[in-house]
Parts: structure tokens; C-alpha cells; sequence
């Protein structure tokens, strides 16, 4: 929420630049995703992770910095949105093989929905804190919060006290092109894997395609302030706060291959409730929208998650996770250009409809595979 504001408030930037910044953010997991999964692979993850904390601490704070000494430009945000999200990259890419060491396999579903509930609560107070503090003292402030964030993660990671095992390496004269191509073949011949990221893609380019607009949505076509805008995407993001904390018992009492449907259809169509935003009453239909679409996302990321890291081998866990990301990620920045052209050509409010119309599609690819004909998910990959 901070970079967009900085960007619209302080630089008067477009539509389309605004875009682009939630593009350079993303643009890392398409051009270096897969050989960071073979690389975090042969790494200790816990230190991968607190590298990327204070890397990313630091380019946060150069913002304030930049704004201070009257140097700041539109080229230094997306600098910082670029080497965040490489950070990013890496720092996901870590956390999702290190949860498996932590915990034991029966375990691993509830720290997922622990961990979801938590990542979704900074989405709920994070755009709330942006957007007063754009009002009260103006939007380059909002990242040094950014800054101290990072900071205290990299110290809550530095608390752990599990000794990570060295990651094993089934075959060390294994090239890095070679153990890339290991875990692309994995998802690519698993029927469970492929729809997945098939799905994960499809649905990114509609969610990130209407987010990457959102606040210039809100802020030039509804007309809110600020504050507003921020008190409003942090109610949208309430309900992935709900969903993460059923996401468990919802897989137990239904199944996870079912739970995971459901989850797709509280994601698509309520989506198409956000362009109908306005002023006065009209504001609760974004809301609304937004919160079940943050339900459907939490439930479904939960149960995704938990698949991934019991189903897949450990030893190709990191490749196999990067090698579903770069579809579902890769599409991110060019949704955001995307949403940003059209928003550019026909207007904020027209570019939302189009993204929002596409996710309300997107649940039927999960109707292609054989997730539909089953209760749960399989355990284990099967042999044959």
C-alpha cells in the first residue's frame, strides 16, 4: 500500500506507473525463480531468510531517505519494489522448505493456517496503518514502518533454536540446469501439481490485476481520501484472517480436494462486487467482494501449502515449489502491466471489471483434473 500511495500522492505518478511498480515487485519470481529453488536446495534456509529481511530493510528505508534529501523519483520506487521483491524471491522460497524441518508432518497443516492467519492480518492492518499515516503525515513515512518490520522478523528468526540438518544432495554432480529440470518434470507429470499451478496462475493475473489498480481506482474514480482507502483494503483483507483460521477444520470435516474447490469459488465470482464500488453505502460492496475473495485465497493457500510440503519429496521441495511459483508469480507482472494499459486506455473502473470478470472464470480449471473426483488429496505421489 505505501510504494502506490508514495507514488500517486507525493509523485503524482499514472495509472500505468503504478502498475509498474506492482510489476517490478513480482518481475523477480520470472526471470531468476528457478535456479533460486535449486540454490535454496543446497542452502541453510534460516539464513537465506534473515539475509533477505535486512536486505529488504534497508531498501525500504532508502525511500524516506531519498524523500529527505529531495532526490526521490519514480525510477528509485521501482528500485526498491525490484530488489524487494528478488529479496522476496528468495526469503518465500526458504520459508516454505524450513516450515517441514520445524514441524512434524501431521503438524504442518495447522502452522500453514498460522502462519496464513498471521501473513493476512498484516494485510488487514498494514493498508489501515498506510493509509492514516499518508493522511496524517504523509505517505513517505508509511515505509520506514516497512523498514522496522523487517527488522523484527529478521530478530524473530534469529529466536529459533532448531538446528537445521544440511540439506542433502541425492546425486552432488548434479548440474544446476539438471536439478531445475527435476523439479519441473515433477510438477509438470503430477496431475495434482499441474492443475494447481495452472489454477494459481490464471487466478494471480485477475487478483493482482485488480490490486495493482485498486488504489488509483479508489482514490481518482470513487474519490476517497487516503485514510479511507487504506481502512477499506485492510476490511477487504478481514475475511483471509477467517479463512485461515477454518482452513484446517474446513479440510478435516469436508476433505482437502473439496476444501480446496470451495475455496476456488469464494475466490472467482464475488470478485465481480469490487467494481461496484462507490461512495456512501455503495463502499460496502468492495468490501464485501474483497472479503470473501480473501476467504477463498487463505482456504485454498492453506490447503495448497500443506499438499505441496507433505506430498512432495523434501529433497526437491525448493525446486518444486519455484517451479509452480514462476507460472503462478510469472503472471503477476504482467497482469499489473496489463490492469495498468487498460486502466490507461479506458479508465481505472473499466480495467477492474475486465480483471474481476477473468478471476470469476478462473475456478473451472480446477474442474480439468482429478481433484473433482475426489474427497482428499493423495498423501504420496503416485509410483506408477
Amino acid at each position: 500500500m505505501a510504494l502506490p500511495l508514495v507514488a500517486v500522492a507525493v509523485l503524482d505518478a499514472s495509472t500505468f506507473q503504478v502498475a509498474v511498480l506492482t510489476a517490478a515487485a513480482w518481475l523477480p519470481w520470472l526471470v531468476i525463480g528457478l535456479p533460486v529453488g535449486a540454490w535454496v536446495d543446497r542452502l541453510p534456509r534460516r539464513p537465506v531468510m534473515i539475509i533477505c529481511d535486512l536486505a529488504s530493510m534497508l531498501l525500504f528505508l532508502s525511500v524516506p531517505v531519498a524523500a529527505a534529501l529531495g532526490v526521490l523519483g519514480i525510477g528509485h520506487l521501482l528500485a526498491v519494489a525490484l530488489g524487494a521483491g528478488l529479496a522476496r524471491v528468495f526469503f518465500e522460497t526458504a520459508d516454505q522448505v524450513y516450515l517441514p524441518v520445524l514441524l512434524r508432518p501431521e503438524q504442518v497443516q495447522e502452522g500453514n493456517a498460522r502462519l496464513q492467519a498471521t501473513q493476512t492480518a498484516s494485510y488487514v492492518l498494514g493498508p489501515g496503518l498506510a493509509g492514516l499515516i499518508a493522511q496524517l503525515t504523509g505517505a513517505v513515512i508509511g515505509l520506514l514502518l516497512d523498514a522496522v518490520s523487517f527488522l523484527l522478523s529478521a530478530i524473530c528468526l534469529l529466536r529459533i533454536r532448531t538446528v537445521e540438518r544440511r540439506p542433502e544432495r541425492t546425486n552432488a554432480s548434479a548440474s544446476l540446469r539438471r536439478e531445475i529440470t527435476d523439479g519441473i518434470g515433477f510438477v509438470a507429470r503430477d496431475p495434482y501439481l499441474r492443475v494447481m499451478t495452472v489454477f494459481g496462475a490464471a487466478s494471480n493475473i485477475g487478483l493482482v490485476g485488480y490490486q495493482a489498480i485498486l488504489v488509483v481506482f479508489l482514490v481518482r474514480s470513487v474519490g476517497l481520501e487516503p485514510g479511507l482507502v487504506g481502512v477499506s483494503v485492510g476490511a477487504m483483507s478481514l475475511g483471509g484472517i477467517i479463512g485461515a483460521l477454518v482452513a484446517t477444520v474446513v479440510a478435516r470435516r469436508v476433505g482437502t480436494a473439496r476444501a480446496m474447490l470451495a475455496a476456488a469459488l469464494f475466490t472467482g465470482p464475488p470478485a465481480l462486487l469490487i467494481p461496484l464500488a462507490g461512495g456512501g453505502a455503495r463502499l460496502l460492496w468492495p468490501i464485501l467482494g474483497g472479503l470473501l475473495v480473501s476467504l477463498g485465497v487463505a482456504i485454498g493457500n492453506v490447503v495448497k501449502g500443506t499438499f505441496r510440503q507433505t506430498y512432495t519429496p523434501h529433497h526437491l521441495l525448493g525446486r518444486v515449489t519455484v517451479s509452480m511459483q514462476l507460472l503462478n508469480y510469472g503472471t503477476i507482472p504482467l497482469a499489473a502491466v496489463l490492469a495498468g494499459a487498460l486502466g490507461t486506455a479506458f479508465g481505472p473502473g473499466r480495467a477492474v471489471w475486465a480483471m474481476t470478470g477473468w478471476l470469476a472464470l478462473t475456478p473451472l480449471i480446477l474442474l480439468i483434473g482429478p481433484i473433482r473426483r475426489r474427497r482428499d488429496l493423495p498423501a504420496a505421489p503416485d509410483v506408477a
